[in-house]
């Protein structure tokens, strides 16, 4: 079954994809039926770890975490309208005891300053901060890092914890840095996850823009701290990275000359 369009008040604000601009993340927290999410958590159970891609065919009701308004209306917003599933698919188990990961980037972190690919991040089951949740870096998507130094990071000044509820979905550009977090419960740690791709060059908003407000709102969030505070010149050329991207989604020329942060500072 194709899912319907989303209502537009499923769609997410300027204020919302700017914050993703510049964060890297954006949580939604769907309203299920009672019991949707436990059945899940029966499911994989059920399935086990090794389903690899074919989890959506032993999970079925996967298709309605993804097909809720909720989750359609942030994904249509941040890739257009024609967006597609991924093949790619995982279940990730956290079991207790386990260790924490390194911090990484998933895929072959092909450097780019768009959103073409987002990581949906579902969670069936409350995610305590002893849970093993995911940690995820808010910003980084915009600084790149060989995969061996990234390594050898631990813990960072601004990092976050998904400590979630049940059904909670967390959408993030691809190149995010994130990792699994040690489990000190004595429950495994659930998490399914679903790749999204963008199918076209934005030629237009797809999100609900409002052409009285954006202005504003568009200064305060690419000019904002993410993060500790650190060199100037970072902070200015991620300033001209957010600039860069916002102006693609928007359906601009992307094409930022160097140095265009400063018009802002005015």
């Amino acid at each position: 079954m194709i899912p319907s369009e989303p209502a537009a008040e499923h769609l997410l604000s300027d204020d919302e994809v700017l914050r993703f601009i510049s964060h890297g993340y954006h949580l939604v927290v769907p309203t299920f039926r009672e019991g949707f999410n436990e059945s899940i958590c029966e499911s994989i159970g059920e399935a086990g770890d090794g389903t690899g891609n074919g989890i959506l065919e032993a999970v079925p009701l996967l298709q309605d975490v993804y097909n809720h308004p909720a989750v359609r209306g942030a994904l249509v917003s941040l890739l257009g309208a024609d967006y597609v599933m991924n093949g790619h698919r995982h279940l990730h188990i956290n079991s207790p005891g386990s260790r924490s990961q390194g911090w990484h980037q998933d895929g072959t972190n092909v450097r780019h300053h768009q959103i073409w690919c987002l990581l949906g991040m579902y969670y069936p089951h409350d995610v305590v901060a002893e849970r093993g949740p995911t940690m995820i870096m808010p910003g980084t998507h915009l600084r790149n890092a060989p995969t061996d130094r990234l390594q050898t990071y631990t813990n960072i000044d601004g990092q976050i914890p998904l400590a979630v509820k049940a059904g909670t979905v967390a959408l993030t550009h691809y190149d995010l840095w994130h990792a699994a977090t040690l489990n000190r419960t004595e429950h495994p740690r659930y998490m399914l996850k679903f790749l999204f791709d963008r199918q076209a060059v934005p030629s237009a908003p797809s999100w609900a823009y409002d052409a009285e407000t954006v202005d504003q709102v568009s200064a305060r969030r690419i000019r904002e701290q993410v993060g500790p505070q650190g060199y100037s010149s970072d902070y200015y050329k991620e300033w001209e990275l957010r600039t860069e991207m916002w102006q693609w989604m928007l359906g601009h020329d992307s094409s930022v000359p160097a140095g265009a942060f400063k018009d802002m500072l005015s």
